[in-house]
């Protein structure tokens, strides 16, 4: 059996001095290319890439780099006070215990209500995980982003790598000059709060067969929410705000859109050549394109 794989769909971590980091970026590769090469591939054994620890030092690495490393959870512990007596490897070697023996359990997030941007005086939910909730998040994202990335279409420019707001305006700005003329500015409401759990977990199904990571990503979306006021309520539906995995899923639930709106011009659709184009045009129907970041999208 080749060194890099291992029964199951799933890959494993050569023991090297390249560093965590290293390790990390060559298993996200491997993931990549395999989903690529085959679309109907469904990942197991992820659950044990998402426990290594290099995959835990790495989801710390960027949980402690952000801003609201000192902000903390419903457990009131931050990332100085998490890793203050037994030290980062401690810390992280009792999250891998937790979730290698099934004990880990996501809190709920921290509730707290901020104001939209643009000045309109409306506020916005903004979920708060907990240090050890955020670096277990942090780690699926690691081993899960480069397999659904291999499914995004390339419309979708919000929370990708290597993909900014910039980039979308830019290819807006591109179709106007390829002959769309009428714009339509959109976006979804409360995309975030009321995206289906049961509908995002079919689509998360689609890729990922490890039912430890299944759990895991479900876990997370039923965690539950405490309000300012210090009540819990149940989190029937949504994303919550905040939490690292949330835009990867909200990404995974909204494919579902660029995949019905872009149908038209897969290899086979009534938009894949120049010609069909025109000749729609010329029996005066439309073609379209859609530009989409997050829940706000442009169909020219």
């Amino acid at each position: 059996m080749p060194k890099d794989a291992l029964p199951n769909g799933g890959a494993a971590l050569e023991v090297s001095e390249i560093g965590p980091g290293g390790r990390v970026s060559g298993m996200q590769t491997k993931l990549h290319c395999w989903a690529a090469a085959d679309p109907g591939r469904r990942f197991d054994d992820l659950f044990n890439l998402v426990c290594d620890p290099a995959t835990l030092m790495m989801a710390f690495v960027r949980v402690a780099g952000n801003r609201g490393s000192r902000t903390a959870g419903v457990d009131g512990v931050t990332v100085e006070t998490a890793t203050g007596p037994l030290g980062i490897s401690g810390f992280l070697a009792d999250i891998r215990v937790q979730l290698k023996t099934g004990t880990f359990r996501p809190l709920p997030v921290r509730q707290r209500m901020i104001p939209k941007p643009g000045g309109s005086g409306k506020l916005r939910k903004l979920g708060i995980p907990t240090i050890a909730d955020r670096v277990v998040q942090a780690a699926l994202k690691l081993v899960l982003e480069p397999i659904f990335e291999a499914d995004f279409l390339p419309v979708s420019y919000g929370f990708r790598p290597q993909r900014r707001a910039h980039d979308a305006v830019a290819d807006i700005h591109r179709l106007g000059t390829q002959g769309y003329r009428w714009v339509l500015d959109a976006d979804i409401e409360a995309c975030f709060d009321m995206i289906d759990h049961s509908a995002l977990m079919d689509r998360v199904r689609v890729r990922v067969k490890d039912k430890r990571v299944l759990r895991l990503v479900k876990g997370f979306l039923k965690a539950g929410v405490m309000t300012e006021t210090g009540q819990m309520q149940e989190s029937d539906t949504g994303t919550p705000q905040g939490g690292i995995l949330s835009p990867l899923l909200a990404n995974i639930a909204l494919s579902v859109l660029d995949e019905q709106v872009m149908a038209p011009w897969r290899p086979d659709g009534e938009m894949s050549t120049t010609y069909r184009r025109h000749r729609r045009r010329a029996l005066g129907l439309p073609t379209w394109r859609i530009v989409r970041y997050a829940d706000d999208f442009v169909e020219q």
